[in-house]
């Protein structure tokens, strides 16, 4: 939830606008009621103006924060459209979720809404009814205009410095991160017995009840719910796989081989089942480690394409990626089940693949890059980084894979004899790095 909320534009500026309009209501009942009481010194500190002069004054501000609102609104569309253009689609949400922005727009919808509320509360004199100029109100209308020209400020400074690709590939590996300290600390770790696979007319499938990707898993609920029905669950993809309406998305089995599942019972477990595994449109970094590999190969990949040519921002790129991998070949073990209080297991996880991801951050690069001088070393640096940190002998042995599958793809370009022995130095290296590893 806390995700999905994070990435709107709306519930910020929707709470400042209700704030606003309580207090455009409230400031003017509690500045008819002191205002006889004021103090002098602070009198002078208030609005002096007239009834004409206050509407003046409140007209001018909403209607030059209504434009200025436009103004940050128009910027931000431009902004995101430069993102997809330049790095990748996938990074939208990163903008999407910056909180200056939100909290600019906060700023001036809200001083908006305020200045157009407290403006009813102006009433001209007459003979029986004295003038009525809430200068408390105006005045707090004039500090809030203020405010916003700050904001407004800062927000410019605030968008020059996120349109840069350096920016974009940092808040995607500082989330990235997160994500992965995120799954570390609440992830199931040690060794389990899993148990034997069903016979096929045993197995029961859960379907997907609409498309998407996955993007969360709620372990807990699975569990009690094999727990209750005195099943084992078996997840059919990672987070961040897409699903096809109508296709498996998990599947279970009775531990008692002799129990017989009936109608009732098979849509008591598959309905709940279904609903722990949240979907949604798009891939997000909440519980998917693969998620910010995938947008940091994307702006790597565009930044070699033919029509941008910017190998400079690939060989960055694989920088940040080469952080990430490392990171996650740091990562405990991930069990692969879950057990009762019995120790049988109940869930069976389908945790993430170092291999895949390496092979996910190594491809393309690899294709796209493999005819750059300066993208190729970076690749083999890449390996040996991640050799370096490897921590089991799988991972180990998928970096010996890439590296050649890196010598292959160099070997198939047209360099001369002083380049290729300068790759047979890092691919040396690398499998230096990679092998220097005593596992027990």
């Amino acid at each position: 939830m806390r995700e999905g909320v994070a990435a709107e534009l709306w519930p910020l500026p929707t709470i400042s606008i209700a704030l606003a309009v309580a207090l455009g209501i409230v400031i003017p009942l509690i500045d008819r009621a002191i205002d006889s009481s004021l103090p002098v010194t602070l009198e002078r500190l208030l609005f002096a103006g007239g009834p004409e002069s206050a509407r003046s004054v409140l007209s001018a501000i909403s209607g030059s924060l209504i434009t200025a609102t436009s103004l940050t609104f128009s910027l931000t569309v431009v902004a995101l459209q430069l993102a997809s253009s330049q790095a990748s689609p996938r990074v939208l949400r990163t903008f999407l979720k910056d909180r200056t922005v939100h909290w600019t727009l906060a700023v001036f919808v809200g001083t908006f809404a305020y200045a157009l509320t407290v403006l009813r509360t102006v009433q001209d004199g007459s003979d029986t009814i004295d003038p009525l100029v809430p200068r408390l109100a105006v005045t707090l209308a004039s500090l809030l205009t203020l405010a916003s020209v700050v904001m407004l400020t800062l927000f410019l400074a605030h968008l020059a410095r996120q349109l840069r690709i350096e920016t974009t590939m940092r808040q995607v590996y500082v989330e990235t991160s997160k994500t992965i300290e995120l799954v570390s600390s609440t992830m199931a770790t040690g060794e389990v017995d899993l148990p034997e696979w069903p016979p096929a007319e045993r197995l029961e499938l859960s379907l997907a009840t609409r498309s998407g990707f996955i993007r969360s898993i709620d372990r807990s609920r699975l569990l009690t719910l094999a727990i209750k029905h005195d099943i084992v669950v078996r997840e059919e993809h990672p987070v961040g796989h897409h699903v096809v309406s109508g296709t498996p998305i998990a599947r279970w089995w009775p531990r008692d081989p002799l129990r017989h599942v009936d109608d009732d019972e098979r849509a008591e477990i598959n309905g709940p089942l279904a609903s722990a595994i949240g979907l949604a449109y798009e891939r997000t970094a909440s519980q998917d480690i693969g998620f910010g590999i995938r947008q940091l190969v994307d702006i790597a990949s565009r930044a070699l394409s033919p029509g941008v040519n910017d190998p400079t921002t690939a060989v960055h790129t694989l920088g940040h990626i080469s952080a990430t991998l490392c990171s996650i070949a740091d990562m405990p073990v991930q069990s692969t089940g879950l057990s009762d209080d019995d120790d049988l297991v109940r869930v069976i996880i389908k945790t993430h693949d170092f291999v895949s991801l390496l092979d996910i951050a190594m491809t393309q690069p690899r294709r796209y890059g493999a005819s750059d001088p300066g993208v190729v070393e970076r690749l083999f640096q890449l390996l040996q980084e991640v050799g370096y940190r490897a921590q089991r002998p799988e991972q180990s042995a998928a970096v010996s894979e890439q590296i050649d599958r890196l010598e292959a793809s160099v070997a198939a370009e047209m360099y001369d004899v002083v380049e290729r022995e300068r790759f047979e130095g890092f691919a040396k290296a690398a499998r230096a790095a990679t092998n220097d590893h005593h596992w027990v």
